[in-house]
């Protein structure tokens, strides 16, 4: 049996070094192509972005929101919600747009969405805006 176990031999060092090679570059391949694939169907999907630069709180009595849309497809803004906690936010129906088309056109364009209400400084305002395609965009501020 001891001369069994010595007349057997393992394979060369070479042929192991290559054999781990060829595992590790299928390996980075198959992630590569996965990664690559996962990316293309993301960024296809980036549609809408919107963001609030600026909030102007001038007027006592009327709120200006300022949205970009930094996304590929444009946005249109169906309701406004306004409250004092995310929970209690109410739809607003005295709201304004600019432009009245109530669109926020693709890669940068802007409206400005204005809102007659009473605020009282010092308090933290939740918003919602709702766009045609059914996407919820939030907004926390507070009053100065």
């Amino acid at each position: 049996m001891a001369k069994m176990l010595k007349s057997k031999k393992g394979i060369s060092p070479i042929l192991a070094t290559l054999l781990l090679i060829v595992i590790a570059v299928a390996a980075i391949i198959v992630t590569y192509a996965w990664v690559m694939t996962f990316t293309a169907s993301q960024t296809g999907k980036s549609g809408q972005f919107l963001s609030f630069p600026n909030v102007n709180w001038s007027n006592s009595s009327k709120i200006v929101v300022d949205i970009i849309n930094s996304g590929t497809d444009e946005a249109k803004i169906l309701k406004v919600y306004m409250g004092t906690a995310p929970t209690t936010r109410i739809e607003q129906t005295a709201v304004s747009y600019n432009p009245a088309t109530q669109i926020v056109s693709e890669d940068g364009g802007m409206i400005q969405v204005t809102i007659t209400t009473l605020w009282n400084s010092g308090t933290k305002y939740y918003f919602g805006f709702l766009t045609e395609a059914g996407t919820n965009w939030d907004l926390e501020k507070r009053a100065p």
